[in-house]
């Protein structure tokens, strides 16, 4: 493939996105516009109706995508084929939620017996402390999960439970993963040992954050009185490490396999999702399973242009590449979905904030835009004021379920005219005019109708898409993180990176060893540039 910024296509795109009239007009002229514009798969529906595009815009879109070999890169990366080149692995978190017919290859040999035999021992485990089989050392039954992680290991489990917490069965579930001491304090200040079981999930069982935190919850279990041989009862992990997690104390039985083939932020559907199986019961597990195995079909079968991973990943670049977006909002119209904006953050950030093609040459344009957001309708209390009225373009993902699992009065109805209502004022804004046909009863004199006015134009044009549900379940919310995780791997697909590293993630890791070992050391910090010397020794004598 030529340079990417350097092709035909290209250059035709920059054409055609200068020539775009306002989508306003674009609506007005096209009375099919969202007929033409919108897909329906694997349980969610796509309006894209609401972006700066024609016809010949997805046309080049989609020939970009095939000039970038997307269709046969796809295959490799189901396939089973190293496309993670820095790190020498194939990418395979596609192969967790495959079906036990299936024979996907990685290292030579079939996986899916491997993830099949991991699924079974999830679900006895889960049926043993689900049912009260499982007991803590004085007997009595599991009431409180305590899932320790960091990243990847700790977010997508966390925010799945949290958005599926219609499905919760007896237990509770807590998450620590910052290595502030505040967090596991507050955590385990209302739990009762006796009861409380620990999923410890660090690949390595050496991730500092993750084993400080664990060291400091045994200490804490075993000043409840509970002895070393108790351990085993009470922590269980999902680990690489066999001998170190059972030299802390853990039976080898209650040990859960992680695989060099799945990234942390692609690992939820995993025994990394074991805190989220306890939590709603296997079946329900599998049901995610299930609806993002439905999107990987999806993505691997649709034609380019109606395939929805394809179109949100393209519609990214356009905006990245073609507007100067430097950033995008995914605003989730459902409460128990607020959290899904940090980890779409963490999978689109940490995959594609690259700066070096594959082949380590510098990129001359935009990558990984930053990715954030908020639930409604709280944001259109504060920063929806940018997205309508600022300067920077920032295109926007509305996400609702068109039933609610708590119907009460008016509540989804005004939800959801809040959601649509907005991406109809990004759309189409507001013009000079119309902010003075709105004040024509008022007693304000001209000038100040004419300056009130101004301040009220909003130039609309803005994009978003919209994304629907009939109802926010396991195999449904499968289905919509799925959507993302290939989303954007076209992105990376487009821009030539590699998605599944995460070097920036382990210099930071490096450095704070480093740091660390330099805070413990008997003499002043004086090896590193001025400022961080200054930090640290500040830091050793507790005050400024």
């Amino acid at each position: 493939m030529p340079h990417l910024t350097e092709s035909v296509t290209w250059q035709a795109l920059k054409t055609n996105v200068a020539s775009l009239p306002h989508m306003r007009e674009m609506f007005a002229s096209d009375a099919n516009r969202f007929e033409n514009m919108h897909l329906k798969s694997c349980g969610l529906m796509l309006d894209y109706s609401k972006n700066r595009v024609n016809s010949e815009t997805l046309s080049l879109l989609f020939k970009l995508a095939e000039e970038a070999d997307l269709t046969n890169k796809i295959s490799a990366m189901f396939n089973g084929e190293i496309i993670n080149n820095t790190e020498q692995r194939a990418v395979l978190h596609s192969a967790l939620r495959s079906q036990a017919h299936q024979n996907i290859q990685a290292e030579g040999q079939n996986i899916v017996p491997e993830v099949q035999q991991t699924l079974a021992k999830m679900a006895g485990f889960v049926e043993q402390v689900q049912s009260g089989q499982w007991t803590g050392y004085t007997g009595k039954a599991i009431t409180d999960i305590v899932s320790i992680g960091i990243g990847g290991s700790f977010l997508g489990p966390k925010i799945v439970t949290q958005a599926l917490r219609p499905y919760w069965n007896k237990l509770n579930c807590h998450f620590v993963a910052n290595v502030d001491a505040t967090s596991i304090c507050e955590k385990l200040a209302g739990l009762n040992a006796e009861t409380t079981l620990f999923v410890m999930s660090s690949k390595s069982f050496g991730t500092q954050e993750t084993l400080t935190n664990t060291l400091s919850a045994k200490e804490w279990f075993l000043n409840q009185g509970a002895t070393q041989q108790d351990v085993a009862k009470h922590f269980v992990a999902v680990t690489s490490n066999v001998n170190k997690a059972t030299d802390f104390g853990m039976d080898a039985n209650n040990i859960f396999p992680m695989w060099d083939w799945v990234g942390g932020r692609y690992s939820l559907w995993s025994a990394i999702g074991l805190p989220i199986a306890l939590i709603i019961g296997m079946d329900n597990f599998k049901q995610l399973l299930s609806g993002a195995f439905d999107m990987d079909e999806h993505f691997q079968q649709a034609p380019l242009e109606q395939n929805m991973p394809v179109i949100m990943g393209m519609l990214s670049v356009l905006y990245s590449n073609f507007h100067n977006a430097q950033s995008h909002v995914i605003l989730t119209y459902d409460h128990y979905l607020r959290g899904l904006p940090a980890y779409f953050q963490q999978l689109d950030m940490e995959s594609n904030g690259k700066s070096v093609t594959l082949e380590g040459s510098r990129v001359d344009y935009s990558t990984g835009p930053v990715i954030w957001g908020g639930e409604g309708t709280n944001g259109q209390h504060a920063y929806h004021q940018l997205l309508h009225q600022g300067t920077a373009l920032i295109p926007a993902d509305f996400i609702m379920p068109l039933q609610s699992h708590n119907p009460l009065g008016e509540h989804h109805n005004q939800l959801a005219s809040n959601c649509f209502g907005q991406t109809q004022a990004l759309m189409q804004g507001r013009t000079f005019d119309e902010a003075m046909a709105e004040m024509n009863n008022s007693a304000l004199s001209d000038d100040q109708k004419q300056l009130i006015a101004k301040h009220k134009v909003m130039e609309g044009n803005k994009p978003s898409n919209t994304l629907l549900m009939d109802k926010l379940t396991p195999k449904t919310l499968g289905s919509l993180i799925a959507l993302y995780e290939h989303r954007t791997f076209v992105q990376g697909i487009i821009w030539q990176i590699n998605s599944f590293d995460q070097w920036g993630v382990e210099l930071g890791k490096v450095l704070g060893n480093d740091v660390l070992e330099r805070i413990g050391a008997d003499n002043d910090a004086d090896e590193l540039d001025s400022s961080s010397n200054a930090l640290i020794n500040i830091f050793r004598n507790g005050k400024i």
